[in-house]
């Protein structure tokens, strides 16, 4: 059962509302969505959507003037105006005790199983995701706080109809953190006053409303990321979001904790202005590696100089991604931040010894990779990953965390950050890009957000890196190693190879079952579009339920 509401916070969040703003649920009745949207949890949705959406979509209006500029030439520069923020002495607020030691998190979606799995493998934390990895159907949203609600209670149990298994919480769990989605995706189930909501004040308000309460007696409290942040503007927004949630629940100032995602290039001029802004909530940065890429394709898009070579070979010793992470840990261990690393994207290969044992081991050199960098913890994608990743982080820090490794010798320059990798375009490349990209369409069209394909967990920010890629490839006419001219007329060809591939490994029944021809066609579309959608996850969005 949910803890029920204290009468002074609910008399203190009403009273906040003048009139009583007009709230309407658009989406299907979903079992036990009661527990979650709840008159606590509405109100203060409310009241944020009412206080902040405003700012909100002019930030949103914000990013495409600054696109327009990128477009017309201008290169992003550490922002003069906040010279002093950088050059101060600042330092962030002390994290909470089970925020101090995060060596190894795992990510994943909010369905049952997932979560129980996550809080109880062998990780510091899990951070459960609204965003990139769910495919925000109504009923995925709703039935994930159920399951988080559960989760926090300890009330959480899944059985396995096709085995019979029963999978509860074990003794001990990971520490729970919440991604919500980021500030451009609406939710189209829930309207106030006739508008719609922001998905990530959605996720946010009823994690937090259902929440704060039971996470308080459990010796935790209220712990974010935040996804897509693309300036110091941004962060301040979240910031005051939290100040408005602390104050209508009665929490402490401060006991919201969030780590920013730096997966956006631009926002990688403004860590320091990031970290400033959230000072008080902040618990670091993390070096989201997919979604910076797709974002270096997208805000680049337009000019040539910028074509990336194939998505294999955009790693992360490549120089502009080895500078942003330099970047990252010194800008974080100056302020008394955690600076995680980034995903592993591998998953064990259990028929194939020989290729488990190469993929494992790329793994082992990458968290070795981050570990010596100064990084003070790292994700993964899957439980089978926890141990590697773990013994590459005791191998290297002794302590609970390197916040003491100030990397005082690193100087990134703008140069540094947008140095354009060089690199093959190939054929193969091309074909990568489509099979995975139509695939994972098709099964985010389905509900599902977090996909294995070819050893490794696809989400939307890889998927993404696939369609940016090709629409980067067409409009600027890249030739393949081969000397061929990238083509609409060659695209075509290789998208009905391609989805032939398909049909041959997934089946009749799944090709004629599935969504596999809208993805497919929608795919193309995008690809092919003049203009490029800034997400790939909006115009598909509104083919969900």
């Amino acid at each position: 059962m949910l803890t029920p509401m204290n009468a002074e916070t609910q008399a203190r969040l009403y009273s906040r509302e003048q009139t009583g703003p007009k709230l309407e649920v658009l989406g299907p009745k979903i079992e036990r969505a009661e527990e979650v949207l709840t008159p606590l949890a509405l109100q203060l949705l409310a009241s944020l959507h009412r206080r902040f959406n405003a700012r909100r979509l002019e930030l949103l209006d914000a990013r495409a003037r600054r696109q327009a500029l990128l477009d017309d030439g201008a290169l992003p520069e550490f922002l003069a105006d906040t010279a002093a923020v950088r050059a101060g002495e600042w330092r962030i607020s002390p994290v909470p005790a089970d925020l101090l030691d995060r060596r190894v998190e795992i990510t994943g979606p909010v369905d049952r199983k997932m979560v129980i799995n996550a809080l109880n493998a062998p990780v510091s934390a899990f951070m459960a995701d609204f965003e990139d990895s769910c495919s925000p159907t109504w009923e995925n949203l709703i039935r994930g706080q159920v399951n988080l609600n559960d989760a926090v209670r300890r009330t959480i149990s899944y059985e396995d109809p096709a085995t019979g298994k029963v999978y509860r919480l074990a003794e001990h769990t990971a520490t729970l953190i919440v991604r919500p989605r980021g500030w451009h995706l609406p939710e189209k189930h829930l309207r106030i006053n006739g508008d719609t909501v922001s998905g990530a004040l959605c996720d946010f308000a009823l994690f937090i409303a259902n929440n704060h309460e039971a996470l308080a007696r459990r010796g935790t409290g209220p712990y974010f990321y935040l996804p897509k942040i693309e300036s110091h503007l941004e962060a301040r927004l979240w910031n005051e979001v939290f100040l408005a949630a602390q104050e209508a629940l009665g929490l402490a100032p401060g006991t919201i904790k969030a780590t920013v995602l730096i997966e956006t290039v631009l926002a990688a001029f403004e860590m320091d202005e990031i970290l400033y802004e959230l000072r008080e909530h902040s618990a670091g940065l993390n070096c989201g590696r997919w979604d910076y890429i797709f974002s270096f394709i997208k805000k680049f898009r337009n000019r040539r100089e910028f074509l990336l070579p194939d998505r294999a070979t955009v790693t992360m010793d490549r120089h502009f991604l080895k500078s942003y992470v330099d970047l990252l840990i010194k800008t974080c261990h100056r302020r008394g931040a955690h600076a995680m690393g980034g995903m592993a994207a591998q998953i064990p290969i259990r028929d194939d010894p020989q290729a488990n044992e190469a993929a494992m081991a790329r793994v082992r050199a990458d968290k070795l990779r981050e570990a010596r960098a100064g990084h003070d913890g790292t994700w993964i994608a899957h439980p089978g990953l926890a141990k590697i990743a773990r013994e590459a982080f005791d191998a290297v820090m002794s302590g609970p965390n390197q916040l003491g490794v100030l990397r005082a010798e690193v100087n990134v320059t703008p140069q540094d950050l947008l140095t354009v990798p060089e690199g093959e375009i190939t054929e193969a490349g091309l074909r990568a890009c489509i099979r995975v990209g139509v695939q994972y369409l098709e099964s985010w069209l389905r509900g599902n957000g977090c996909v294995p394909l070819y050893h490794l967990m696809e989400d939307a920010a890889t998927a993404e890196i696939c369609r940016a890629q090709l629409w980067q490839w067409l409009r600027h006419g890249a030739r393949t190693s081969d000397g061929q001219l990238v083509t609409v007329e060659r695209f075509d060809r290789l998208l009905s190879a391609e989805l032939d591939r398909i049909h041959e490994e997934v089946g009749a029944a799944r090709l004629t079952h599935g969504v596999f021809p809208t993805a497919a066609r929608l795919f193309e579309q995008m690809t092919k579009r003049e203009t490029f959608d800034e997400f790939l996850t909006l115009p598909a969005y509104e083919l969900l339920n």
